[in-house]
């Protein structure tokens, strides 16, 4: 009995350093459990399981929002709960946030190359995105100063 709690402990052992180094695919298999050490086993693998899925859901939308340039990308990572709801939200809404103020300084820009100098960034931002919505607002008011009426709002004409 004491060799095989050992070579339990010993499997069980194994597969959480792996994920503490970062290796997710190690789960606890080849060992005969049962009772409390079974539902221990479970729990762990479930976790690894889990935490495999968040990864590659993080990766997913790290990649198509910050190499791919995709906007409007969301995690989907089923029903989590704690932290993991917590970081979910908040990627979720940083990418948001981020489709939205890109997606409004695009729109100015397209009206400001048809000549339309009147309309200004609205969207929330903070740090540099605010500093960069100031400055394209500000660009816009020289611009319509450069352009008076005669020459604004060529695209809405």
């Amino acid at each position: 009995m004491a060799a095989n709690l050992t070579l339990q402990v010993r499997t069980i052992a194994v597969a959480t350093t792996a994920v503490a180094r970062g290796d997710l695919t190690q789960k606890i298999t080849g060992v005969s459990v049962s009772g409390e050490m079974l539902s221990l086993v479970n729990t762990i693998n479930d976790m690894i399981d889990q935490l495999a899925i968040f990864a590659s859901e993080l990766k997913r939308v790290a990649r198509e929002v910050g190499t791919e340039g995709k906007l409007g990308v969301q995690a989907e990572v089923g029903n989590v709960q704690g932290i993991w709801q917590e970081i979910t939200l908040s990627v979720n809404t940083m990418t948001g946030n981020l489709t939205t103020q890109m997606r409004g300084f695009a729109q100015i820009s397209a009206a400001a190359m048809d000549g339309d100098f009147t309309q200004f960034i609205t969207v929330e931002a903070s740090g540099e995105m605010d500093s960069l919505e100031t400055q394209i607002n500000q660009d816009d008011v020289q611009l319509a100063r450069q352009y008076p009426e005669e020459h604004c709002c060529q695209g809405s004409r």
